[in-house]
């Protein structure tokens, strides 16, 4: 069933250029398109977001299941990848933030989806927080914002 509504969110979100589909709840929503590790075809879903400087980041919840969310394992097999965000479709490297850094992303993740805090209590996983930079930023990585 979550296939399917994600399968249909996708549909609508391209459709509308995220007019429809461009927010959940009190987040935005990006459409990240990764590279199966197995398949090696383009997967594309539907995930809530903030912003950090140029960076974007999502949360690597599963909902809080034991095993991480298949699109993480492809950006850790094929780190690059691309993000749509309204009409404008860019490229992306993933990383995870670690220490003070994931503490504060998280953070601010929680405040636009309180959901996460739910899910972290369900798991025995650190649920990473995926940064995803883009691909033209320079080497020392985005600056953070606010």
């Amino acid at each position: 069933m979550q296939r399917a509504m994600s399968a249909t969110h996708r549909f609508i979100y391209k459709a509308t250029n995220g007019r429809v589909g461009g927010r959940m709840r009190r987040g935005r929503v990006l459409l990240l398109t990764t590279i199966g590790r197995r398949s090696g075809e383009k997967r594309t879903l539907p995930l809530i977001y903030v912003n950090d400087g140029d960076a974007l980041v999502v949360i690597a919840s599963n909902g809080g299941r034991p095993r991480h969310p298949t699109w993480f394992l492809n950006l850790q097999a094929h780190p690059e990848a691309e993000v749509r965000i309204g009409p404008e479709t860019r490229p992306v490297r993933f990383r995870v933030a670690e220490g003070a850094d994931r503490e504060r992303l998280w953070s601010r993740a929680v405040e636009v989806y309180p959901g996460y805090e739910t899910y972290r209590r369900r798991t025995d996983r650190q649920i990473p927080v995926v940064v995803l930079d883009p691909i033209d930023a320079t080497s020392s990585g985005a600056e953070a914002s606010n």
